[in-house]
């Protein structure tokens, strides 16, 4: 049992669901890191305790974390990229920086994984006690991908496996068998936005997690506002590893892309299942 968890809250629902899932797994204290600007309040106040720091303060928020006595620690939701690019970094925080020779979601939050097992926390899958939101193998909404759309899913995942594989990105957008925008440092939103430009209606989005993938950080994530991004792209199916993809409020997301006339579909990769339990 984990007597006490730390949650370092990025942006949206995604802390709020792990504050939820740990609680009814019978979770006694969940403290909440959250970072000015990207943690909402509404997370905050769903906590424990709360600790407020600037995305770029790592020696004081490791300094506190480090008095606390947490043993596990999950780093849930999302961390602005261009945050790296315009916030201020304290002197720890820059020499971390400095020491990277290739700075990507896994050198940076394995990293940050490190130096907190190094002050006595555990970080663990940010897929724990999100039982509810790992959906398995099938089609979700009213629509399955037709014909065309199930070619350039089966084309997509092979490919978008490669990409993710050489870290660059989980995130490809396809059509008609030809890749149109693969995920970079921007994120899935303007990745599927640069897609949708380029190849107009009737694209295909696959998301992915690569064969040994790190599930502490950068597990692939889809909510609501991914379905308004996939109808503003003219994207017309969706498809994800079963059980290694985290949907945010599921029964909204079906709705919306049945709304919409979305295809959404969970595929086998034969990968394992990301974790929802830790010992």
């Amino acid at each position: 049992m984990i007597e006490k968890l730390l949650i370092i809250a990025g942006t949206g629902t995604y802390p709020d669901c792990i504050i939820k899932g740990a609680r009814k797994a019978g979770v006694p204290h969940i403290a909440v890191l959250g970072i000015k600007g990207m943690t909402s309040r509404a997370v905050a106040a769903q906590a424990d305790e709360v600790q407020w720091f600037g995305v770029g303060e790592a020696r004081r928020s490791f300094e506190w974390g480090a008095k606390q006595g947490f043993t596990h620690g999950i780093m849930a939701g999302q961390i602005t990229p261009v945050a790296l690019f315009r916030t201020k970094f304290d002197d720890l925080a820059l020499r971390w920086l400095r020491e990277m020779p290739v700075k990507n979601a896994h050198t940076i939050f394995g990293k940050i994984a490190e130096e907190m097992g190094k002050i006595g926390i555990k970080v663990i899958p940010c897929s724990c006690f999100m039982d509810d939101h790992l959906p398995g193998v099938g089609v979700l909404t009213n629509r399955a991908p037709d014909e065309r759309e199930q070619r350039d899913i089966e084309f997509g995942h092979r490919i978008a496996t490669t990409i993710c594989g050489l870290d660059i990105g989980q995130t490809l957008v396809v059509k008609d068998g030809m890749v149109l925008a693969v995920e970079a440092f921007e994120g899935t939103n303007q990745a599927i936005r640069r897609g949708g430009k380029l190849g107009g209606k009737g694209a295909v989005v696959v998301k992915v997690a690569k064969d040994g993938h790190d599930m502490r950080f950068d597990i692939p994530v889809i909510g609501e506002g991914t379905i308004r991004t996939l109808k503003k792209a003219g994207v017309s199916a969706l498809a994800f590893q079963a059980r290694r993809l985290v949907m945010l409020d599921q029964p909204k997301v079906v709705a919306a892309a049945n709304k919409l006339g979305i295809a959404i579909t969970g595929i086998d990769s034969g990968l394992p299942p990301a974790p929802l339990r830790v010992d």
